[in-house]
């Protein structure tokens, strides 16, 4: 039992100087003594074994006051894996029913939550080294496939394919085009944009239509008319380091 406690801190631990730049040559008593996200993991292991165990109101005791000092709330009957890394987080919610496998990892925000008043199974299941981007909503009892990548800010209501990206309200899987993904990825900002590319394909479509008309009413088109849509592409350096 201790053995696999010290095991479970020592990967917790090393999945936050991995995927935390700000922990790079940091020392592992100020990770466990600092990180909120780290701290929060701690507590519902403790809470988790402990209602394994049978033992009434402690565990709920113990995440009601976690989440008071660490802003993350998870659920005492959670499962989460090993490698799993809460990055800031404040605002995190994990349900009662959710499953989190190995090495995935939650930004600030995330909401891993229910919908109606169902029993039974209604939060998310996340398979191993998924990424889900601040402010991400995952709700009701969706599946979420290994290696699977959720943009900020997208509310996630289907299951979403292994290895997928998915972004937007609701989310829609998109391809990622570029360097292959490996391992947690926090580059938000080269993310494809589905609702952006279907308004210039439409405005593109819009100047074919004038172009066309004006040759056969034999007038000409308006110059301006003939100018691509403005939505372009994001380039150039991001400020998550690609």
């Amino acid at each position: 039992m201790i053995r696999r406690v010290i095991n479970e801190i020592r990967c917790d631990i090393t999945a936050a100087r991995d995927r935390d730049p700000a922990a790079q040559g940091v020392s592992s008593f100020e990770i466990l003594t600092s990180w909120a996200g780290v701290q929060a993991l701690l507590a519902h292991r403790l809470a988790h074994a402990l209602r394994g165990a049978g033992v009434p109101w402690v565990p709920r005791a113990i995440a009601y006051l976690t989440r008071a000092v660490t802003g993350v709330e998870i659920h005492p009957a959670a499962e989460i894996g090993t490698r799993f890394f809460i990055d800031h987080g404040s605002g995190v919610v994990i349900g009662e029913t959710a499953k989190i496998g190995d090495c995935v990892t939650l930004y600030q925000g995330v909401t891993l939550g229910g919908t109606g008043f169902q029993r039974g199974k209604r939060h998310p299941t996340l398979g191993d080294n998924v990424t889900v981007g601040s402010g991400a909503k995952l709700l009701g009892p969706i599946a979420v496939g290994d290696g699977a990548k959720i943009g900020a800010n997208t509310v996630v209501i289907e299951d979403v394919p292994p290895g997928a990206t998915v972004v937007g309200n609701p989310g829609h899987p998109v391809r990622v085009e570029g360097r292959k993904l490996e391992g947690p990825d926090a580059d938000w900002i080269h993310l494809p944009d589905p609702i952006a590319d279907a308004i210039k394909a439409l405005s593109e479509r819009i100047v074919e239509l004038e172009t066309r008309l004006a040759s056969v009413d034999g007038g000409k088109a308006d110059a301006a008319k003939h100018e691509k849509s403005g939505i372009k592409p994001r380039t150039g350096r991001s400020s998550a380091g690609g």
